[in-house]
């Protein structure tokens, strides 16, 4: 590679820009989220580390290519993932075990700077991809135990920074609720081996971090509806039917969709929210939170949206795929 090349110009570009934003903004900084850091994007047709402008570590670029070639088959059932992955409009990161407390330091930090590069993606859709080194869950609830883990450490760190996106639920028992990270709203999609879906089967635990205010445009461009057809359409194609917690139409919280099995009734929400106005008009719900809580840290379970101002129960009804 040439000093003048367009991957040298454009990487030192966003290396810059990350490095102002990480001295000015980015309060993820102590000496756990600066070893575990793994925030990595497309430069050229090359995986770039953007705060370095290096090739990233050998196993980093062989899960992020194994990621990559999922997404980009054919049969995948994700259309909105397919186009940020395509347009490259995407980060990717590789992390220590799932619910470690490395792992969610590193990917504090970096979720933080996906967030700030969010004006400079144009696509339609983009995402952000953490995956880890492991470990391979037994069955789905063991994956969904280490997923709400990790919402909940990130949430506790993020918590002291900044407030829950105010568009959407800080109750996982909302339906109108999302996950929150640096004020901004994510539609979370967990991937691992033992997954009963096909579109959600990949040999390291991954966590995509979908965000929020992408839906709400398609929905205001009237494209929301035909959104979903094309993704159940491609579920039915791939695995004969679609996802069963694609359908509830409101009767859960979207939390429900994010470990990507099929929760049974009387399901509940693991995560607690720190944000004062998730359970204010709940006294019951503030004991119960509060006892779980203890409960949590004593087990050593280091703890961590989005509601439609207008047309609450149209959202309702159109729960994200």
């Amino acid at each position: 590679m040439t000093e003048n090349s367009p991957l040298n110009g454009r990487a030192h570009l966003h290396v810059l820009l990350h490095s102002i934003m990480t001295k000015s903004a980015n309060p993820f900084c102590d000496s756990l989220a600066l070893a575990n850091s793994s925030y990595t994007g497309m430069e050229c047709g090359r995986l770039v580390d953007l705060s370095t402008n290096e090739r990233p570590p050998n196993l980093t670029v062989f899960v992020h290519d194994a990621l990559r070639a999922l997404v980009l088959n054919d049969h995948f059932t994700c259309s909105g993932g397919k186009a940020a992955v395509r347009q490259q409009q995407y980060r990717f990161g590789l992390y220590d075990e799932l619910g470690s407390a490395g792992a969610a330091a590193g990917l504090a930090r970096d979720l933080m700077a996906f967030v700030a590069d969010l004006p400079i993606h144009d696509g339609t859709f983009s995402t952000y991809l953490a995956s880890f080194i492991g470990p391979n869950p037994a069955d789905e609830p063991a994956f969904e135990v280490l997923l709400w883990r990790l919402l909940q450490q990130l949430h506790d760190l993020d918590a002291p920074h900044h407030s829950w996106d105010s568009t959407v639920n800080a109750d996982p028992d909302s339906p109108d609720f999302a996950f929150s990270f640096a004020g901004t709203a994510f539609f979370v999609i967990g991937l691992h081996a033992g997954s009963s879906r096909a579109a959600r089967r990949f040999a390291w635990p991954t966590l995509v971090f979908n965000p929020h205010r992408q839906f709400e445009e398609l929905r205001h461009d009237g494209r929301y509806a035909r959104f979903q057809e094309v993704i159940r359409r491609a579920e039915t194609e791939l695995q004969g039917t679609v996802n069963p917690m694609l359908g509830t139409h409101g009767a859960l919280s979207q939390a429900a969709q994010y470990s990507g099995r099929r929760v049974e009734d009387g399901w509940h929400c693991p995560f607690h929210s720190r944000d004062p106005s998730s359970h204010a008009s709940d006294p019951q719900h503030q004991a119960s939170s509060g006892r779980e809580m203890a409960l949590t840290a004593r087990e050593g379970v280091a703890a961590g949206g989005e509601t439609v101002t207008n047309d609450a129960e149209d959202r309702r009804n159109e729960r994200v795929p």
